[in-house]
């Protein structure tokens, strides 16, 4: 390609995958803008990366989130930008608080919500569905996790929505920048306090369980503590958000998809998957290259920024066959939805139940989804790739 493509612009934003089809075929890695970031598309070369932290490192990222404007941000303490040996010890321990234990505490609790939300939910009429479903899934999930009480369920959604915005504040956004100090200082706040109080009477939540966890005899410090609780609302909701948003999308494309998975329930596991597959809520993983190296044929220097495009990956037709045609009968799980290695994430199988749970609730319920009033607009994120707004009109089955 003669000149660099801006993956944020909005023609790409609306459509990315004809541009990274392209890339695949004749640049597989390299430098698009914002920022010169070495894009890897295949899927070949970025399950390369993922399964090589030594060599493509996350903490080489820490600095993202230490801006000379803000020095004590908890996302830098999260496990999102360390490497093994620190990664690996807070990885045994937050593995515990999403094992299959808590998956079947939580379960019979999300099933009731989201029948319940279903429910409520109008018939008729355009709706935004990514604020009246999609996000009020996770949304009540994290705050159950966490043990927040329904008056916080708004403030969770605000804090969700402007963390994931703290790498695109620019060095003179003075603005955004006091506006993010001070919704972190809130956050921040309110966390401790919950901490505290988990400290003096423990729960049967996720705070109690990592404040109770060890590894080695070594609990987790309060800044890893409160490192995790900021990228559990990021992540925890963003994602599963996007998930939520792109499985309504593949229903108003495929009016058929609906009546088909309503009348063959063990279908539904395998249409997560491909929706996984096909749109991954988590389109791009940052990386650093910590020695000269070489991949996909070009040669990186030591420190090279990098953006594993995992939406490209699993669009790669070496990898998978018809792979822009969403299809139900497609092998899986093969695909790098969640990343993949050391970081593969956490809530992963949390996601998974929460996107089947909710598709069971609008497949009983409802026989089609079609177009609502108005345009779909899309967020301006590298790593996570979803609508701001949905309208789609809900019709009973």
């Amino acid at each position: 390609m003669s000149s660099r493509v801006n993956l944020l612009a909005p023609e790409v934003r609306a459509n990315p995958y004809p541009v990274f089809a392209e890339l695949r075929r004749n640049a597989p890695v390299s430098q698009v803008d914002p920022g010169g970031l070495w894009a890897v598309t295949r899927y070949a070369d970025a399950a390369a990366v993922l399964k090589n932290p030594q060599l493509f490192a996350s903490e080489g990222f820490r600095q993202a989130y230490r801006p000379a404007w803000f020095s004590d941000y908890p996302m830098a303490d999260s496990m999102l930008v360390m490497d093994p040996p620190h990664h690996t010890r807070l990885r045994a321990i937050v593995n515990r608080a999403f094992g299959p234990p808590v998956l079947s505490r939580l379960e019979p609790r999300i099933r009731q919500f989201v029948e319940q939300l279903a429910a409520g939910l109008p018939t008729g009429r355009s709706v935004d569905f990514a604020e009246e479903w999609s996000v009020r899934i996770p949304l009540a999930v994290m705050a159950d996790l966490l043990g927040l009480s329904p008056e916080v369920h708004p403030r969770l959604k605000r804090w969700a929505e402007s963390f994931g915005t703290f790498t695109g504040i620019g060095p003179n956004d003075t603005e955004r920048q006091e506006h993010m100090l001070a919704t972190v200082a809130e956050a921040r706040q309110h966390f401790q306090q919950v901490l505290e109080e988990r400290r003096r009477e423990p729960r049967d939540d996720l705070m109690s369980d990592l404040l109770r966890a060890r590894v080695d005899g070594e609990a987790l410090t309060d800044a890893e503590l409160m490192g995790f609780m900021f990228l559990l609302v990021v992540a925890g909701m963003e994602t599963t958000v996007h998930l939520m948003n792109h499985s309504a999308i593949r229903f108003r494309d495929e009016p058929e998809l609906m009546g088909r998975l309503r009348a063959d329930r063990s279908l539904i596991p395998r249409f997560v998957e491909e929706i996984l597959r096909y749109e991954p809520p988590v389109h791009g993983i940052f990386r650093v290259t910590t020695q000269e190296t070489e991949l996909g044929g070009v040669r990186l220097p030591r420190g090279a920024r990098m953006l594993v495009v995992l939406c490209s990956a699993n669009r790669d037709e070496a990898q998978f066959p018809g792979a822009d045609r969403f299809d139900l009968e497609r092998g899986g799980p093969q695909n790098l939805p969640f990343g993949h290695g050391i970081h593969f994430c956490l809530g992963a199988q949390l996601a998974r139940l929460e996107a089947r749970l909710g598709t069971e609730a609008l497949v009983t319920r409802f026989s089609r989804l079609s177009p609502g009033d108005g345009p779909v607009r899309w967020n301006s994120s590298l790593v996570v790739r979803g609508p701001l707004s949905l309208p789609l009109v809900a019709h009973l089955a």
